[in-house]
C-alpha cells in the first residue's frame, strides 16, 4: 500500500511541476488556463493513443486526479459510447462519463460560495 501512494504522489507531483516549468520557464506569455487546456488536451489524446491508461495502472490517482486525467476520463467515456451508440456517442460519451465529477465540483463551488460569503 504505502508503495502505491509514493507512485501515486511522484506521478501526481511530477505532472504539476511540469505545469509550473512550463509556466515559469517558457519564453512568451503562459498563464494557468493555457495550462489547463493543455493538460486535459494532453490527457484525451493520450488516452485515445493507449498510453495514458498504463500510467493510470502505475500511479492510481496520481495520474486521475490531475486535469489530464478528466481528459482521459472523457476520451474513455467517448470511446465506450462510440462503441455502444456509434456516432451519437461523439457526443454523449465524454459528459456521461464526467457527470459525477462535474457535478461533485460545481455542488461543492456552491456550497464554499455560501458557506464562506466570498468577494469579489
Amino acid at each position: 500500500m504505502l508503495n502505491g501512494l509514493i507512485q501515486a504522489f511522484l506521478v501526481g507531483g511530477l505532472i504539476c511541476v511540469i505545469a509550473q516549468l512550463v509556466i515559469d520557464l517558457t519564453p512568451f506569455s503562459v498563464t494557468p488556463a493555457h495550462v489547463l487546456v493543455s493538460y486535459v488536451v494532453m490527457g484525451a489524446v493520450l488516452s485515445g493513443l493507449g498510453l495514458y491508461q498504463p500510467l493510470v495502472d502505475f500511479a492510481g490517482a496520481g495520474a486521475t486526479i490531475p486535469l489530464s486525467g478528466f481528459g482521459h476520463t472523457l476520451m474513455q467515456g467517448t470511446i465506450e459510447a462510440m462503441t455502444e451508440k456509434g456516432l451519437a456517442g461523439v457526443f454523449s460519451g465524454g459528459l456521461a462519463a464526467s457527470a459525477l465529477g462535474i457535478t461533485v465540483a460545481l455542488m461543492m463551488g456552491f456550497t464554499m460560495a455560501v458557506l464562506f460569503n466570498p468577494k469579489g
